[in-house]
């Protein structure tokens, strides 16, 4: 169990120098689960196969390990953060889950064909795909976006999505469920993250439209849109004094912790939220969005 307070304490100022980030190498790290557990005893999961991108870390950990707690096996892919995705193995199992872990590059639609491929010989089943691999670079004007940057956003953000539904829909049935990760910069926008944000926007008219192509198939299709969470995404994103300030501008006043948005993606997954689709979540510390 992690025990880094889920508090306004302050981060110290820090950065790292390649994206998405290494969880293991933050100050504090982020807290993947909450004590006392959310889950105990509900196995509302068993027997299910759930795919996490982004999983090695920050809210695709947090996600992994509840859905292991609440009885699911995971299939956690991630580019090449190996010690950080050994760590959530090493959690996943704790829950008496088991694990399978992939990595590579979800922004080529071959990895993505093998990810399922992988999932469907280790598992049987993908009954959960949680699409949550993402990044961000950050440039002061649009002029400074490069073509190359542009396409790396758009490519990890939301092609990938495409690929992995395309991907894993043959093996998917009724009562299986996709769950996106979209961002509070979707509604509000981000000057300095104009890519990112128009990434994060695409996702929501996505996951809206995939969830009426699925729906006469019985498959539920939604999303989730943090605001500022506690991730390496931010080390590895912002300069250090910035990071020391995350999350200070929101009505509560603080970051979120990933074991505080895993929740909603739990929910989402779970027969608890069957007459929901086409939906976005907001775990934003309290910004009043229109979406």
């Amino acid at each position: 169990m992690e025990p880094t307070p889920m508090d306004d304490t302050q981060r110290p100022p820090q950065e790292q120098d390649q994206q998405p980030g290494l969880q293991h190498e933050m100050d504090p790290e982020p807290v993947s689960e909450k004590s006392p557990s959310l889950y105990s005893g509900e196995q509302k999961l068993s027997g299910k196969t759930a795919i996490v991108t982004g999983g090695d870390s920050g809210i695709g950990r947090a996600v992994a390990v509840a859905f292991a707690e609440a009885g699911a096996h995971v299939v956690v892919a991630y580019l090449d953060e190996q010690e950080d995705a050994e760590k959530t193995a090493r959690m996943v199992e704790e829950k008496g889950a088991k694990v399978l872990l992939v990595p590579g590059d979800v922004g080529e639609p071959e990895h993505c064909s093998k990810i399922v491929d992988k999932a469907i010989m280790t598992f049987g089943s993908i009954d959960v795909l949680v699409n949550n691999a993402g990044v961000q670079y950050p440039q002061e004007n649009i002029g400074d976006i490069s073509p190359e940057q542009l396409l790396k956003t758009f490519r990890t953000n939301i092609f990938s999505q495409f690929y992995l539904v395309q991907a894993a829909l043959p093996h998917m049935k009724k009562g299986s469920c996709i769950i996106n990760t979209a961002s509070v910069t979707a509604y509000k926008g981000s000057p300095q993250l104009l890519d990112y944000s128009a990434t994060k926007g695409a996702i929501v008219s996505f996951t809206r439209s995939l969830s009426i192509a699925l729906a006469e198939k019985g498959i539920r299709v939604n999303a989730v849109a943090p605001g500022p969470i506690w991730t390496p995404l931010i080390p590895a994103t912002f300069p250090a004094e910035k990071v020391a300030k995350f999350g200070h501008d929101v009505p509560m006043k603080r970051a979120g912790e990933p074991a505080e948005v895993a929740p909603c993606y739990l929910f989402l997954s779970t027969d608890a939220s069957s007459y929901i689709s086409g939906q976005v979540l907001h775990p934003n510390g309290g910004e009043v969005v229109n979406g």
